[in-house]
């Protein structure tokens, strides 16, 4: 019996999220090691460029994403983007055990929120027009509306990037994960770009020759090195099991906002999926809001500071991580 191109795009998406749910764990452990070597990646350090088992993690996502990129050509983003949530519970349950990050039953609450309110969105989101050439994509990406996006989704990075990231990218991980989604949703128009592009050359019809092909795989090229440089950092400070799902909830969030602007596909929409959306929305709000209560529940310091140590018996005490945050600059 032949197999459907739903269920080729579903086996994808579900090996896709395995092979990168297990990489921020291979890619963590590599950062701490590295760490013990050098200067942390977290800090402006490249040293984890040394460890071998960073790049088994780096080549476990690139396998993933690749996965997933396939996914969508056999299969509707209603379906493969959802299966994404299965990341975070792998992610989840291989910390706990390889990496002693123990998650709170309030945590595991917060996870289970972001997923379900993600979900609901992705169910829920406008039907993306699927353009027929690279040349539909460059007039879709230029329209006035998508470029008004464009241009303050790059200004919030470059603010996240050049202001908040020295004041607060090593207490906050909405600063790391704030610029790799914002850029992770751009980088989605120009991998569609792409592989509409690889397709109908497949078919016999060359879409190399055209200026916007090459143009899309630069963005998406630098974009990608951009947002793993960001989630490198973003692994290294912070606890793997709420990267995850604080990546996965943004990423998502972002990318479908991105896409409802430039396929302008929220015309069709019902007041029942509006609604839903909407629901969904909160849900991802709260989950959000959980996980970060979860990682301030630790005792206080009599100075009336936030003290928390990581737990990681391979430091030194010169190297513990313990961080003393004053109330009034964290919640400001």
């Amino acid at each position: 019996m032949a197999v459907s191109d739903n269920t080729r795009g579903l086996i994808l998406a579900m090996l896709s999220s395995l092979f990168i749910g297990t990489s921020f764990i291979l890619k963590k452990k590599g950062l701490r090691r590295a760490a013990e070597a050098g200067t942390r990646a977290g800090v402006g350090g490249y040293t984890y460029l040394l460890e071998p088992l960073w790049w088994a993690g780096m080549i476990t996502m690139i396998v993933g994403e690749v996965a997933n990129f396939v996914a969508y050509i056999y299969a509707p983003a209603v379906l493969v983007t959802p299966l994404g949530a299965l990341s975070i519970i792998v992610s989840a349950v291989l910390a706990h055990f390889l990496l002693k990050e123990r998650l709170r039953r309030m945590g595991i609450l917060g996870c289970v929120s972001c997923i379900v309110g993600s979900i609901v969105i992705v169910i829920h989101a406008p039907q993306e027009h699927i353009p027929s050439s690279v040349q539909e994509v460059w007039s879709l990406a230029t329209q006035p509306a998508f470029l008004i996006y464009v241009a303050a989704s790059l200004s919030i990075v470059l603010v996240l990037m050049l202001h908040f990231e020295p004041l607060h990218g090593q207490t906050n991980i909405l600063v790391y994960l704030g610029i790799c989604s914002l850029m992770g949703a751009l980088t989605v128009v120009s991998i569609k770009a792409i592989g509409i592009a690889i397709k109908l050359t497949l078919e016999g019809i060359n879409q190399f020759g055209y200026a916007q092909t090459w143009f899309f795989l630069s963005i998406a090229v630098i974009f990608v090195i951009t947002q793993l440089n960001y989630l490198n950092k973003a692994l290294d400070t912070f606890n793997a099991a709420i990267v995850s799902p604080i990546y996965y909830v943004m990423f998502t969030t972002l990318t479908i906002i991105a896409s409802a602007i430039m396929f302008k596909d929220w015309s069709g929409q019902n007041v029942s999926s509006i609604t839903s959306e909407i629901c969904g929305f909160i849900t991802v709000l709260s989950g959000t809001v959980i996980l970060h209560m979860t990682r301030e529940e630790e005792p206080a310091t009599a100075t009336g500071s936030i003290t928390w140590y990581d737990g990681d018996p391979s430091k030194g005490v010169e190297e513990a991580h313990f961080i003393a945050l004053n109330n009034s600059d964290y919640f400001r």
